[in-house]
């Protein structure tokens, strides 16, 4: 149970770092510092993953957890394309009008605040 109570914590400090995080990567595409956008897009795609992983876990564990996966996987999905197209001005805009705003209203697993 030791486990499963981290990873709750983990999951809603989480959550709670992505908007700020998704405005941070939008701030470096509109300056045009794509190395750095790439980086931090890269932790967010490596982040998503954990979420969705913990998500399973924590699920699979019997802690209700709302997570949205199918919208996550959109969102990579198209970011993906964004980049591919070397649209960094579509890319930053789904990040600060939509990624951020998702994750803003996603609320932590009750029971276990940090």
């Amino acid at each position: 149970m030791k486990e499963i109570i981290e990873v709750i914590a983990s999951y809603n400090e989480y959550i709670l770092r992505v908007p700020h995080g998704s405005i941070q990567i939008a701030e470096h595409l509109r300056k045009d510092e794509i190395p750095e956008s790439m980086q931090i897009i890269l932790q967010f795609s490596e982040g998503m993953s954990w979420l969705v992983e913990a998500s399973d876990l924590l699920s699979k564990n019997k802690v209700t957890v709302y997570l949205p996966v199918e919208q996550i996987h959109e969102f990579l999905n198209e970011i993906n394309n964004g980049l591919e197209i070397q649209d960094y001005v579509l890319v930053a805009d789904m990040f600060e009008y939509e990624i951020a705003p998702f994750f803003e209203q996603l609320s932590p697993i009750e029971g276990f605040e940090n």
